[in-house]
């Protein structure tokens, strides 16, 4: 079947990739196939439920290389979860009664759209894979083609998602201003808060281009500004164990020697011991529509630095979160080429009748092509036995300690 009309969609957090991702896809349909119609979902799949929809008209494919320049998403993001009924009902996206996953489809065709692009990341491609199984089980003929969007780099069986280079080199330059702030007090203690609910690769990938950025620096440790002082002194992940007591001994000598201490932390890590300590006292732990721990109430930050803060005698504790600056900006030339790439595949993908989230698939030699749905799973562990992990923890004077449990 020719593909006449296709739909945008992107969904769930935002990414450093999402805008260069909708105009690199209008911009590659104009290029090969200009007489296909473009539409957008405004919002996500709470827009597509609602038939809300943009136009891409003559004028926008003739600027739509502006996007590329711009992060966010110009047609919005929102969390929704088709399969998620009753939140679907108590937001008033569907009536009582009502299938989300049928209205979904049901609005497809009535839009006439022959094949729906969404960009996101797991939770995304998991309800647009829920979507094409049910498209293609109730025969409505239609093609669901992705795109993976995550900052953590967390999806099986991608090897790069959009964005996350992006969101690393980012969150390096933001940390490159609050890290002075240890000079506002003595004895400072500096927790660098990174996105990362399961997987730590974005916390380790900004630590290392924060400390490539100090390599390009000269210092003047004669009058107050050594490397030692803007170093990076701890990096914790979902994936190490963490020994409190025996963490807080070192930092504790590079408080006294050096004067402040800066730890980079996965707001993923401890998460386990963090609920569990929450549901023991009774109280209620926030859940998104997907069943995620709503990891902005908990703050892990906070939690982690009132463990430290006594034990290596901090004269003040500063929590600063690089994540909203990170994942709003616009694109870098790594991600512009890996977007090119991805973009110009899953157009391919979509006109040859195609299905699948578009990627870089790890289980089949890195090979570029439209991985089956069935296959995308969230959660994707970050290597911490990679050489560039190893490197990076030897550098700050770290030892690496296998998995999983926070001792306190």
């Amino acid at each position: 079947m020719a593909v006449t009309k296709v739909a945008l969609l992107t969904a769930g957090g935002l990414a450093p990739c999402l805008s260069a991702a909708v105009g690199g896809l209008i911009q590659r349909y104009t290029e090969v196939a200009p007489d296909v119609e473009i539409i957008a979902y405004r919002g996500g799949y709470q827009g597509l439920l609602k038939g809300d929809v943009m136009t891409v008209t003559p004028v926008v494919r003739e600027k739509a290389h502006l996007l590329l320049e711009f992060g966010g998403s110009p047609i919005v993001n929102s969390r929704v979860k088709l399969t998620n009924v009753a939140d679907c009902v108590q937001r008033g996206l569907v009536q009582e009664g009502q299938d989300p996953q049928q209205v979904a489809a049901d609005q497809l065709v009535a839009d006439g759209v022959d094949v729906l692009h969404t960009i996101g990341g797991d939770d995304t491609n998991t309800a647009a894979a829920d979507l094409a199984k049910y498209l293609a089980t109730n025969d409505y003929g239609l093609q669901v083609v992705g795109l993976p969007k995550t900052i953590d780099n967390d999806i099986i069986p991608i090897r790069q998602s959009l964005g996350a280079w992006t969101a690393a080199d980012e969150g390096a330059h933001f940390f490159w201003n609050v890290v002075s702030e240890h000079s506002a007090n003595p004895r400072t203690l500096l927790v660098h808060e990174v996105m990362g609910r399961n997987c730590g690769w974005l916390t380790a990938a900004t630590a290392v281009a924060y400390r490539k950025l100090l390599d390009t620096k000269d210092w003047l440790p004669e009058f107050g500004v050594p490397r030692e002082r803007r170093d990076v002194h701890a990096v914790f992940v979902p994936e190490m164990e963490l020994d409190l007591e025996a963490e807080a001994e070192r930092l504790r000598a590079v408080m006294d020697e050096v004067g402040n201490v800066n730890i980079f932390l996965s707001e993923g890590a401890g998460v386990d011991s963090i609920v569990a300590s929450m549901e023991a006292a009774g109280e209620e732990v926030p859940r998104d529509a997907f069943g995620h721990v709503k990891l902005d109430l908990i703050n892990p930050g906070k939690w982690f630095s009132e463990q430290f803060a006594p034990m290596i005698d901090a004269g003040k504790v500063l929590i600063q979160k690089s994540g909203y600056y990170s994942r709003a900006a616009a694109s870098d030339e790594r991600d512009l080429e890996l977007i090119k790439a991805c973009v110009d595949k899953a157009v391919e993908v979509a006109l040859a009748g195609g299905t699948g989230l578009v990627g870089h698939d790890e289980e089949q030699g890195d090979e570029l092509r439209a991985i089956e749905f069935e296959r995308i799973k969230g959660g994707k562990n970050f290597d911490i036995d990679a050489d560039w992990f190893g490197e990076l923890l030897a550098g700050i004077g770290q030892p690496k300690r296998s998995r999983v449990h926070v001792e306190h």
